[in-house]
């Protein structure tokens, strides 16, 4: 599929949702392709030391979930800054997050009075940064406590690798007033999003690279041709 290919956040939606119901590969599939394709690239880019991988609470953090997995699994230090409670996991992410807990990968949790007070430094000590903290779904500014942890960041120095896209920037608007991330590179799933090419955005997302999440050519070509269909028209009603 075409690195050229654009698809705004209600046809990605769509590329997820016929991927699970009609052609009947899992939600947790297409969430292990993106996770495991988001490891790859950081190891094309090299990795010296600890990653720290920032999650939310929605499918963006269950790619950053599968991200820590498959880095321990390789063989570098992984270790998960969860930025919300952990009983606000559910679906797919949850089911990445139990996995995650019994592999006995390192969690530390944002809630954790100590975490929240050494937080600039936890993140100085780390070779990269995943930002998978807000995902396609995120409208608007980012939200306490996604703003703090945004700003510091943002201060530490670290490379950044941004899943999807990054987080304060949205989908298919850009870059948002609040707290936006400021990564070096942005692994984004499927397609570019409208967001990633409005001018300005790419002092946010660093380089591009187009991953794939294992959704066939032939769903990506229908639901394109209906985005195309929909846009002539000006039709910008939700698919059905």
């Amino acid at each position: 599929m075409s690195a050229n290919v654009v698809l705004s956040r209600k046809w990605i939606r769509e590329v997820d949702r016929r991927a699970i119901e009609e052609y009947g590969i899992p939600g947790p599939v297409l969430m292990e392709n993106a996770g495991r394709g988001a490891v790859d690239l950081l190891c094309r880019l090299g990795v010296d030391g600890t990653v720290l991988v920032l999650c939310g609470r929605g499918n963006n953090a269950g790619d950053g979930f599968v991200i820590a997995r498959h880095l321990e699994l390789r063989g570098f230090r992984a270790e998960v800054l969860l930025c919300s409670s952990p009983d606000q996991l559910q679906g797919d992410a949850l089911l990445n997050f139990n996995i995650l807990r019994k592999s006995e990968i390192p969690i530390h949790s944002l809630t954790d009075p100590n975490v929240g007070r050494d937080l600039a430094e936890k993140l100085r000590a780390a070779d990269w940064i995943v930002d998978a903290m807000l995902g396609t779904g995120a409208v608007g500014a980012a939200r306490p406590p996604f703003d703090r942890v945004i700003v510091t960041l943002n201060q530490s120095s670290r490379k950044v690798l941004a899943v999807d896209l990054p987080s304060g920037l949205d989908c298919d608007k850009g870059p948002t007033s609040g707290a936006v991330v400021r990564a070096n590179f942005t692994a984004t799933f499927v397609a570019w999003k409208p967001g990633l090419l409005v001018e300005g955005a790419g002092a946010f997302t660093g380089e591009v690279h187009v991953l794939d999440i294992g959704a066939p050519r032939k769903l990506i070509e229908e639901v394109l041709s209906e985005a195309a269909k929909a846009t002539r028209l000006g039709n910008e009603a939700r698919p059905e």
